[in-house]
């Protein structure tokens, strides 16, 4: 058996990009992949602007204590103004474009206006709440990182450079499929032995939530001619093929036999828990992923090993989820041969995040999965302590 990083190593060694460029309109990126550095077309701002509500003065004109001036005009967002005659205030308003001459922004907090003159009250500095023209910005500069899944700042930042697409990695195509004859689909009626295909829906979850193009082949019947049957069909379809389910070396599990027929298998299990048995290969020259049937074994599986691979299959960068250390708030006294990746919740104790396990973690309780905000990572070979420092992943690197 492969250790945990040696997998993650090797899976990404395999990966190819298979994916192509496209334009696309920047209200429609989220969770797309940017392919190409696009560059600012303005400034941002376009022109120096009031930060806030207030009055534009020249600081020459302002005194220690107390001064007053005439207001010489009105600007609101979107205006113009005239240049500030010297000894006059102009009333403006956040956003707005300071007028030429003026070299402070006073907050209307700080002033009291009286008819058409104000008050400027307490000590000032040139540039006061005054925002420069291209101090976000400038025409020209690169913004966004290639390789990375866009988010909803970077479409503002995209579109307050003025962009109205960005190049972007077309969705990659991704077959899926469940093995089993026990298998059902919610809503239908179950017989004694009938099972929910719980998998289906978490696959597509999680596909789903990586901007993937699905398609669904629903559930392979447990025989050799369907498994090589539906491969086939998901290989002319799709870039990537996963599947949950009939990697395992039992007689009712048809999908080693098949690969070996139409491509190969590259890896077969992993010394991990939960999860040993999982594939990856390839149907002709569509890569393969096999992950285990039982439920949390295909959701851990996927996020930990088959997840950076889909990234880097569509152009994505920085792939790896970030781990941080936490307290671990259990023991754990077996020392196993396995790397255990344990689903847990953070709490704060004593000032401290600390990991609190679900009391069964049993690879087909698929509640420890929605209880827990992540997960915790046992080595192999070691006990845990209470107290002792482990580390921990938030689902929020994983299904994001």
């Amino acid at each position: 058996m492969l250790s945990a990083d040696a997998c993650i190593d090797y899976l990404l060694g395999e990966a190819r990009l298979l994916c192509t460029v496209e334009a696309v309109p920047t209200s429609e990126v989220l969770g797309r992949v940017l392919a190409e550095t696009p560059v600012s077309t303005v400034n941002v701002p376009p022109l120096d602007n009031s930060a806030m509500d207030g009055y534009a003065v020249r600081l020459e004109d302002l005194s220690a204590d107390a001064t007053t001036l005439p207001i010489s005009q009105r600007i609101a967002a979107g205006q113009i103004g005239q240049p500030l005659q010297a000894g006059t205030a102009a009333r403006i308003f956040t956003g707005a474009p300071v007028p030429q001459g003026a070299d402070v922004v006073v907050m209307q907090e700080q002033c009291d206006q009286h008819g058409d003159s104000v008050i400027i009250n307490g000590q000032h500095r040139i540039g006061q709440n005054i925002r420069r023209a291209g101090e976000d910005l400038k025409r020209g500069d690169p913004i966004l990182q290639p390789g990375s899944r866009l988010r909803p700042q970077d479409m503002g930042q995209a579109a307050s450079a003025g962009l109205a697409t960005l190049p972007v990695y077309s969705r990659l195509k991704i077959a899926i499929f469940s093995t089993g004859d026990e298998l059902i689909n919610p809503g239908e009626a179950a017989a004694p032995g009938q099972i929910y295909n719980s998998n289906r829906f978490t696959l597509m979850g999680l596909l789903g939530g990586l901007g993937a193009e699905i398609i669904d082949l629903g559930t392979c019947p447990d025989t050799l001619e369907a498994t090589l049957g539906t491969l086939q069909q998901a290989a002319s379809q799709a870039d990537v093929i996963v599947t949950s389910g009939g990697v395992s070396v039992g007689e009712e599990d048809y999908i080693k036999a098949a690969l070996d027929e139409l491509g190969e298998v590259a890896m077969w299990r992993v010394a991990m828990k939960p999860g040993k048995p999982l594939a990856y290969g390839r149907v002709g020259d569509t890569p393969f992923i096999g992950l285990p049937g039982n439920p949390v074994s295909t959701f851990v599986t996927f996020c930990l090993f088959a997840r950076p691979f889909l990234l880097k299959s569509m152009g994505g960068s920085d792939v790896l989820p970030r781990r941080i250390s936490v307290s671990a708030g259990f023991d754990s006294k077996r020392a196993g041969p396995r790397r255990e990746y344990v689903r847990a919740r953070l709490e704060h104790i004593d000032g401290k995040p600390t990991a609190i396990i679900y009391q069964h973690q049993g690879s087909g309780v698929l509640t420890s999965t929605v209880w827990a905000d992540g997960i915790v990572i046992l080595p192999e070979n070691t006990t845990i302590n209470r107290g002792d420092s482990v580390e921990y992943i938030s689902f929020e690197q994983l299904i994001d």
